[in-house]
């Protein structure tokens, strides 16, 4: 049933795609600000952000691509870190770390802020982010699907941060990517057991209850009520991430 399910949403999934190509050339397409992120000279605070944005031409109507924005207590400036695949042709490495408007449209598309942490303790949290970052593994590697991309890597980063109880969209392909392993544990201190990122399944209390069909996402959050769906996103109320500071 639920396969017959994933079959009729990739089949809606692909009448839609006309609606969200974007005409044009991407290298022509917007990239900015949409004035989401704390202006540093006006917010002293550390803070933390995690944002997805659709991403460009077709592939917008399947996925996002997601990314993490920090700025440490007193930075003039915000630090971005992504993965971007087609780094690999020129750099060696598909890790990029930079000092981007962290807010920026993606070749048009704007985004959404998916988790935000500020103040008191995200100084630390930041620490362990970079850490994370300068240890995941695919740097060299890159696949749209089933992974690992760019949403590999900021799940990857997620699991090794897991107070920013961050739930990724489910249109983030490739965030249940695991490469050799089948079992790994989530920000909300539940599970999720994946084969390749095609297969698997994810339960936790941030998370809610996921099963991954060929890369397609399709649960429900019983905790902030909402539906899980390929193509559409979270149907529901956004789920809020608390106040960090009474949680460290």
């Amino acid at each position: 049933m639920l396969a017959r399910f994933a079959i009729t949403a990739l089949a809606v999934g692909l009448v839609g795609l006309g609606g969200c190509a974007r005409p044009g050339d991407w290298r022509s397409a917007s990239r900015e600000p949409v004035g989401l992120a704390p202006e540093p000279a006006r917010t002293p605070e550390a803070v933390v952000q995690v944002y997805s944005a659709r991403t460009w031409g077709w592939r917008g109507a399947f996925g996002v691509h997601t990314w993490i924005a920090v700025k440490r207590t007193g930075a003039p400036r915000y630090t971005v870190y992504e993965v971007i695949g087609w780094r690999l042709r020129w750099s060696g490495s598909a890790l990029a770390v930079s000092e981007r408007a962290p807010d920026a449209r993606w070749f048009g598309n704007a985004p959404e802020v998916v988790a935000e942490r500020r103040g008191k303790g995200v100084d630390e949290l930041i620490a362990r982010i970079d850490r994370a970052v300068r240890a995941y593994p695919y740097t060299r590697e890159y696949s749209v699907w089933p992974g690992p991309n760019s949403n590999t890597f900021t799940a990857f980063v997620m699991r090794a941060v897991p107070e920013l109880q961050v739930d990724l969209p489910p249109t983030a392909i490739g965030k249940d990517y695991l490469g050799d392993r089948f079992v790994a544990p989530t920000p909300g201190g539940g599970y999720q057991l994946s084969i390749g990122g095609v297969f698997g399944v994810m339960a936790s209390r941030v998370e809610g209850f996921e099963v991954n069909l060929l890369g397609l996402t399709f649960g429900v959050d019983p905790f902030s009520p909402a539906l899980k769906l390929p193509f559409f996103g979270r149907l529901g109320p956004a789920r809020s991430n608390g106040d960090l500071s009474k949680q460290i």
